[in-house]
């Protein structure tokens, strides 16, 4: 993040609608995660349970990780659908919802879904954007005038927060299709009834909406930087 001398009323309030984006994405994750916590399954599965049964026969593995609450991800690399213990050990709905989006990215993979493809194509520039994008631009910020025309830093800084931006975006489909694929097999195997099952549904969806909100906040702070660039060129 620039320091706020770098600021102006406009950039500010960008800012301040980027982050009420942000902590509203996050507080409705949280709160349809806590209210589905405590529903509890009629058959008893455990979130564990559920994603193996997803994911029979294709050599992927299911283990228990030691993160924090939501921690819960699909690792291709290893095949493996690491979830956090609430989610491992849970038979409520979150836990159910939360166990079977993981497994239907683990579908994706072994299905050979197209936008996973190529969002891990873009994946090591997004890593270096992320890492580099906002020092760049702060540099080139902050020695423009003094050691001659270095908006090419400010350039590149803004180019490569372009790529995050770009692997956000794609990550929407591949996010939304997991969920998808969750649910039709939650649906399809009888794993929730259909009231329970509407109760997984909401909590994904509120999850899916956290990867919208990183998107828009994402463009606000293109924006910004830009906004930004431009006044202090």
């Amino acid at each position: 993040m620039l320091p706020f001398f770098f600021y102006g009323p406009v950039e500010i309030m960008i800012w301040v609608v980027a982050l009420v984006i942000a902590l509203a994405a996050q507080a409705g994750v949280s709160g349809a995660y806590k209210k589905y916590k405590q529903v509890s399954s009629s058959r008893g599965l455990t979130g564990a349970e559920v994603a193996r049964k997803m994911v029979q026969g294709l050599g992927v593995e299911v283990v228990m990780n030691n993160g924090g609450e939501l921690s819960d991800h699909f690792d291709p690399r290893k095949k493996t659908i690491r979830l956090s213990p609430d989610v491992y050990n849970g038979t409520n709905v979150a836990a159910i919802g939360i166990a079977a989006h993981e497994a239907g990215h683990a579908l994706q993979y072994d299905q050979g879904y197209a936008p996973i493809k190529l969002r891990n194509g873009i994946l090591p520039i997004a890593q270096i954007g992320s890492m580099a994008a906002i020092p760049l631009v702060f540099l080139g910020l902050f020695l423009g005038g003094d050691y001659g025309n270095v908006t090419w830093l400010i350039d590149l800084g803004i180019a490569l927060f372009i790529g995050v931006l770009a692997f956000q975006l794609i990550t929407l489909p591949v996010e939304f299709n997991a969920s998808r694929r969750a649910i039709a097999a939650l649906d399809h195997n009888v794993y929730l009834t259909p009231e329970e099952s509407a109760g997984a549904k909401k909590v994904l969806r509120t999850a899916a909406m956290t990867y919208v909100a990183a998107v828009a906040v994402s463009a606000l702070q293109l924006l910004r930087l830009i906004l930004i660039s431009r006044r202090r060129r």
